[in-house]
């Protein structure tokens, strides 16, 4: 990414790029008016003028020629004495008389012929004089029409195209169904990266599986970020959340990650009275192996005297344990209960036994990586929810909102209790929430926009979800997917596939490094400095932490988040290869809002619905973070730039 994304205001939340034109399409270049033919005298018209003065000219001539032949033949006569002197003179005087009205005839012809030529060629200068100055008029008017039309063309080259999507103030959550992996990538950078940039703390639980914040690190990193990352199971005995707490919190935070979707009869309050009475037995101190151990005592499962000799458990402690709870039927109800939770919480044997200051970071990100298997993935997933709600419930309120922001993908996983708890301590603790579901079971397509909420559908393969959600959005929406919204999805999802899977990789080598075992402590008090959740108000338990190299300095996680960013690179060019994006059937397609289309979505665009101040909204927008990048993006709304005067339109960011 070249450039960063534009600022948000406080309170509100950017969601992408609208592409629209704020001015209209120039059209053809006027073309230039044809020269006017030319306008001469008619060389025909003038020959057939001058035969008819010849033609009538003739008997004058006739005439002339013979008086001109007799007055010579008379005067010979006269001369020769062949006519007497005075008739031959008078003959000639005559015959001159004559000659001379034949010459002033055809003078007077060839004079009048000369004025009529002369009349028609005035005539005909009159209409070329006029015809020119109708030329003259129509070019001054092209070249006015050229100036209008080239300032028209600089106007639409230079207005930008695409605007930010933000939410408008007061939306505390969105809703994401469905998308891919890479376009949850794609919109959690885009979502992130403004809010990080703000100073924002933004916290991400990835339980996908599939390393989706993967290009977020790597923008993170690139603005001088470095954030705290725990890749799942491996860093769990990095992992400071929930670590530190009274016996009471630790066993309600504890008894609801159990319980939480594994039984539909199973009581959350009963298994905190169990586990709260097993951590008094405890006493301070206490880790979640020292706590299933008890557990396994209780629940008269192995050997307890294997316990007591690896240090988990004192001789006193088994006595109390065995005389805590009563007897008969009793006994066997608690004996079950207490073997069921102790095989849940087994896979967080390793919480924060390693866990030391860290320093504080304004992106903290958990992912659980493909190591976690079909019962530990459930059960992290879980606990991490429920001890983030736990956190944010016991955190003063936020002064902004969206400062504080918290980001669920894979939600599907969790049941409905832990998603409510979830959504009504941000709420309370006033950070803002988004929560992604890859698919819409019943108890997910219930809650999707419930309250103050937003709704972005991404692509939804599945044919019930996706006409579950055209039903939700409405199918008289019609809207346009351009050519380079669909070129940005499809390189997105090419690009970022591998990055994923390299990602997961350098997760391992994480949980490997030597540089944890050696930095890492054990010393425990109270503090708030640093760790997953330090948004908690003062007075929180927690175990002190240490940074670790493996997270912070992983050169393949470096290289290889900087090869999924390539596709911002081929965006670009998508768009450099097209000067507009509105002419042409070839170079977008409209739809209605219905189920075949939801399923055949660019990765990356994201139909967005909430309430604003006009109604009901629908905007589709795409989330690609490269598009930040291109020329012609503004930094004002498509609402803000439409109501600006046209003479004052927003120039590209």
């Amino acid at each position: 990414m070249t450039r960063p994304a534009p600022p948000v205001p406080a309170g509100r939340l950017f969601l992408g790029w609208e592409h629209a034109l704020t001015c209209p399409e120039p059209g053809p270049r006027p073309g230039r008016p044809p020269a006017p033919p030319a306008i001469t005298v008619d060389p025909g018209w003038q020959a057939a003028r001058r035969r008819e003065a010849r033609r009538l000219a003739r008997p004058a001539r006739a005439a002339a020629a013979c008086c001109a032949a007799a007055t010579a033949v008379s005067a010979a006569a006269g001369l020769g004495g062949l006519l007497p002197a005075g008739l031959a003179w008078l003959a000639g005087a005559g015959l001159i008389t004559g000659l001379a009205a034949s010459l002033r005839t055809l003078y007077r012809d060839s004079r009048d012929l000369r004025a009529a030529l002369a009349a028609e060629e005035r005539r005909v200068a009159g209409f070329r004089a006029a015809a020119q100055r109708e030329q003259d008029a129509r070019l001054a008017e092209y070249a006015r029409r050229e100036r209008t039309w080239r300032q028209r063309r600089a106007e639409f080259a230079r207005q930008p195209q695409w605007f930010p999507v933000r939410l408008p103030a007061g939306l505390h959550r969105v809703d994401v169904a469905g998308g891919t992996l890479a376009g949850w990538s794609a919109l959690l950078t885009s979502v992130a990266a403004p809010r990080l940039a703000a100073g924002a703390e933004v916290t991400v639980l990835d339980l996908t599986e599939g390393a989706v914040a993967g290009d977020l690190l790597a923008v993170a990193r690139a603005c001088g970020i470095d954030p705290l990352v725990w890749v799942l199971p491996a860093d769990l005995h990095r992992l400071d959340l929930g670590a530190g707490l009274p016996p009471a919190e630790l066993a309600d935070v504890l008894a609801t990650a159990v319980s939480a979707g594994v039984e539909q009869d199973a009581d959350p309050a009963a298994d905190a009275a169990l586990l709260g009475r097993v951590l008094e037995v405890l006493g301070p101190g206490v880790t979640i192996a020292r706590l299933t151990a008890a557990l396994r005592a209780l629940a008269q499962v192995g050997d307890p005297r294997a316990d007591v000799r690896a240090g988990l458990l004192t001789a006193g402690q088994l006595d109390r344990l065995a005389a805590l709870f009563g007897r008969a039927a009793a006994d066997q109800v608690v004996v079950g209960r207490a073997w069921a939770v102790e095989a849940r919480l087994r896979p967080l044997e390793q919480l924060g036994r390693a866990a030391a200051a860290l320093p504080r970071s304004p992106l903290r990100l958990a992912w659980l990586d493909q190591a976690a298997g079909a019962v530990t993935g459930p059960v992290l997933a879980s606990f991490l929810t429920v001890a983030l709600t736990h956190a944010l419930r016991r955190a003063p309120a936020a002064g902004e909102p969206w400062q504080q922001m918290i980001v669920v993908l894979g939600a599907e996983r969790l049941s409905a209790p832990v998603l409510d708890r979830l959504t009504d301590a941000c709420e309370t603790a006033g950070a803002g929430l988004i929560v992604a579901y890859r698919s819409l079971p019943a108890h997910v397509a219930g809650r999707l926009g419930r309250g103050n909420a937003a709704v972005a559908f991404m692509r939804l393969g599945n044919a019930q979800d996706a006409r579950a959600a055209a039903e939700q959005i409405g199918t008289e929406h019609r809207l346009v997917i351009s050519q380079l919204t669909q070129t940005v999805g499809d390189s997105v999802t090419v690009t970022t596939g591998d990055s994923y899977t390299s990602t997961v990789s350098t997760a391992d080598s994480l949980a490997g490094s030597a540089s944890v075992t050696d930095t890492a402590g054990r010393s425990s008090g109270r503090g708030t400095a640093g760790g997953f959740a330090p948004f908690a108000g003062p007075g929180t338990a927690s175990r002190d932490r240490s940074a670790s190299r493996a997270v912070s300095g992983s050169l393949s996680v470096t290289e290889q988040v900087s090869l999924s960013t390539a596709w911002g690179a081929s965006t670009s060019r998508a768009l450099g290869a097209s000067t507009s994006l509105a002419t042409g059937a070839q170079r977008s397609r409209e739809f209605l809002v219905e189920q075949h289309e939801l399923q055949q979505l660019p990765p990356s665009a994201v139909l967005l619905t909430y309430a604003g101040p006009g109604g009901r909204q629908v905007v589709l927008a795409d989330a690609n973070p490269a598009i930040a990048g291109l020329p012609g993006t503004a930094a004002v709304s498509l609402a803000e730039a439409r109501a600006r005067p046209p003479g004052r339109r927003p120039a590209p960011a």
